[in-house]
């Protein structure tokens, strides 16, 4: 369960939103940023988005993270209403040093998910428990994700979440992410 810790205006270059943090058992401090009145609405446009410092922050071209993030706050920031939930599971959920140590992996010729592999750390850890609890703080009924990964939208269904559809989240595909985006799609399933 979680509980509304702090809550304040953001207004960004995409929009303005609300910020929320909640405290739970977890010791990452994860942002929920609200665009409009959530309460009982139906297919409410969300984004759930994982930690990527190196894309999100310093706009690496290894990944296409900053992309998908920065084209659903613009979305989002265009809608009446909408959410988008930023989850602190850094590298697929393997830590920032993992994730540099899968980097330098796939510097070698690895995919990333053979680097994680090779690492001992699975090729995806992250958890969602925490969006499926903001979901149903904000009474939710259905919601539309804007995700390109179907392992996304199975564990929220699994718990109890009405996803109504999916808004694809498309990306630039260039030569240092070419690699990378071609395993998502063949090894892990993302519909690019």
């Amino acid at each position: 369960m979680i509980t509304l810790a702090s809550k304040a205006k953001l207004p960004t270059i995409s929009g303005n939103f609300d910020i929320y943090t909640f405290q739970n058992s977890e010791s990452e401090d994860h942002a929920v940023l609200i665009r409009g009145d959530l309460n009982g609405k139906s297919d409410v446009p969300v984004r759930i988005h994982s930690e990527c410092l190196t894309g999100d922050v310093f706009g690496s071209k290894r990944c296409d993270c900053r992309d998908q993030l920065l084209r659903s706050l613009l979305y989002l920031g265009e809608q009446p209403y909408g959410m988008l939930i930023y989850l602190r599971q850094e590298g697929r959920g393997i830590g920032l040093v993992n994730k540099i140590k899968a980097y330098s992996l796939q510097d070698e010729g690895y995919d990333t998910v053979e680097a994680n592999l090779k690492l001992g750390l699975p090729a995806d850890n992250r958890d969602y428990s925490f969006a499926v609890d903001v979901l149903k703080y904000f009474n939710i009924k259905s919601i539309k994700l804007m995700t390109n990964n179907p392992l996304k939208i199975d564990f929220l269904r699994a718990s109890g979440i009405n996803v109504s559809g999916r808004l694809p989240v498309k990306s630039a595909t260039t030569e240092y992410n070419r690699f990378y985006l071609t395993t998502k799609k063949e090894k892990m399933g993302h519909q690019l």
